[in-house]
C-alpha cells in the first residue's frame, strides 16, 4: 500500500465535513457491513506550535480528538482521528479507509469521493488566505550609517 496516498485520503476524510461524508455513505451500494474495533471515543491532544516556524517547540493548547477504528467484513481495517467531538464523523472516516484499502473500490472513491472533498478543501483554503492576505504586514530593519 502505497503510505502517502493513504495518509492523503485519511486527512482528506478528517477534516472534510461531516455532511458530505453522510451523504457519501447513503450513496454507497451495497453498503458494507463493518465491526467497531474501537468504538468513537473522545480525548484530547497537545497541539505544539513554533515561534515564526522554525523557532523552539512551545505547548499551544489541548485539541478535542475523536477516534474509531472498524473493520470490514471483508477483513480491512480501517482507522480515523478527526478534530472535534463528532462520534459519526469518526466512524464514517474509518469506514472509508477502510474502504479504500479495496483494489476495486478505491478508483470510484477517490474520483467521487476523495478528489471532490480535497477540491473543496483547497477552495476554502485559497479564499482564507484571500481574505487574510490584504492584512498582512511585512517588517524589515533599515541599517543606519552611523553605526
Amino acid at each position: 500500500m502505497d503510505h502517502e496516498r493513504r495518509r492523503r485520503w485519511m486527512s482528506v476524510l478528517a477534516t472534510a465535513a461531516p455532511a458530505s461524508l453522510e451523504a457519501a455513505w447513503g450513496r454507497i451500494d451495497p453498503r458494507p457491513q463493518y465491526d467497531l474495533l474501537r468504538k468513537p471515543e473522545v480525548g484530547l491532544v497537545m497541539v505544539r506550535g513554533r515561534a515564526g516556524g522554525t523557532g523552539m517547540r512551545f505547548n499551544l493548547g489541548e485539541l478535542p480528538v475523536t477516534r474509531c477504528s472498524v473493520r470490514l467484513d471483508v477483513g480491512a481495517v480501517g482507522h480515523a482521528w478527526v478534530g472535534g467531538r463528532d462520534p459519526r464523523h469518526a466512524e464514517l472516516a474509518a469506514v472509508f479507509d477502510a474502504l479504500l484499502q479495496d483494489e476495486v473500490r478505491r478508483p470510484g472513491l477517490e474520483t467521487k469521493l476523495i478528489g471532490p472533498l480535497a477540491a473543496f478543501r483547497e477552495a476554502a483554503r485559497l479564499a482564507s488566505a484571500g481574505r487574510s492576505a490584504p492584512t498582512r504586514v511585512e517588517f524589515f530593519t533599515m541599517i543606519r550609517g552611523e553605526e
